[in-house]
């Protein structure tokens, strides 16, 4: 059934609220960059995440562990200049947050203060309860992250489907409600199976944002560089490509390349 749509001028967190209410779904992406930022904001997309996983597709680690919270400030403060309309999200990075919620909150004071951005996303539960209430206590709007969590990759030991046993799945359901009382304004669910995605979504009040979660939650998000098709050896099954960037920009640079061999480019009203 289709949700007739409302006009934002600025997605707030409250906004997110309304939407899961009237039943409108939620348009989440990646962004990392002054130039996407602004072509993703001028799109319609609801909420742009800064991500960590600025380390896999702008450095070219194997995972998010290795980004600095200098690094996604910096990330962060270019994308915040670009927007005009969509809500703004920074994942702390790993080791930013887990350990002290005093670091926790510096950390997060530090984003919110030096980017500009709407706030912050963190990945776990009730292991990280103590880390939520100072964030949120002083004021600062968090998004949690539960299911596959990226930065536990070498705890898990793999990025398949999370909680597809019993215990895990009442646990994640637990967090679910856990964060929604401490007062996040969202939560992220990533590779999940959808049943269970759908009754975390139907329990709690706050968004959920699938990745590889089904569709019976109330938004979705994806990594901007996975949906364009310009990182082209990732291929999950919940990945939907869109265009196919790499193989158009591959072409554009080979014929750049051979037009300046052949002494084609630039042309006579090219110059000055």
């Amino acid at each position: 059934m289709s949700v007739a749509k409302k006009e934002y001028k600025r997605v707030t967190t409250k906004s997110l609220v309304d939407m899961k209410k009237n039943g409108e779904k939620i348009a989440m992406l990646t962004s990392y960059d002054f130039s996407m930022a602004k072509i993703v904001d001028s799109a319609g997309i609801d909420v742009i995440l800064v991500g960590d996983s600025a380390s896999n597709v702008m450095a070219g680690h194997e995972t998010t562990l290795p980004i600095t919270l200098d690094q996604m400030i910096y990330h962060a403060s270019s994308v915040v200049r670009a927007i005009n309309r969509a809500l703004v999200v920074v994942d702390l990075p790993f080791g930013s947050y887990q350990s002290d919620p005093k670091e926790a909150l510096r950390s997060s004071i530090r984003i919110m203060k030096e980017s500009g951005a709407h706030a912050v996303k963190l990945e776990g539960g009730k292991e990280i309860k103590e880390s939520l209430k100072r964030i949120l206590h002083a004021g600062i709007p968090v998004m949690g992250h539960l299911g596959l969590t990226p930065q536990s990759i070498y705890k898990f030991g793999t990025y398949t489907v999370r909680a597809k046993e019993e215990a895990e799945a009442e646990q994640l359901k637990s967090d679910a409600r856990l964060l929604e009382k401490l007062g996040c304004f969202a939560v992220v669910l990533e590779k999940v199976p959808a049943k269970l995605a759908k009754e975390v979504a139907e329990s709690i009040s706050i968004p959920v944002i699938g990745i590889g979660a089904g569709n019976g939650v109330d938004g979705q998000v994806l990594v901007v560089h996975d949906m364009l098709g310009m990182t082209h050896e990732f291929n999950p099954r919940f990945l939907r490509r869109y265009t196919d960037l790499y193989s158009e920009m591959t072409k554009a640079f080979e014929s750049y390349r051979d037009d300046v061999k052949s002494r084609d480019f630039p042309a006579d009203d090219e110059q000055y």
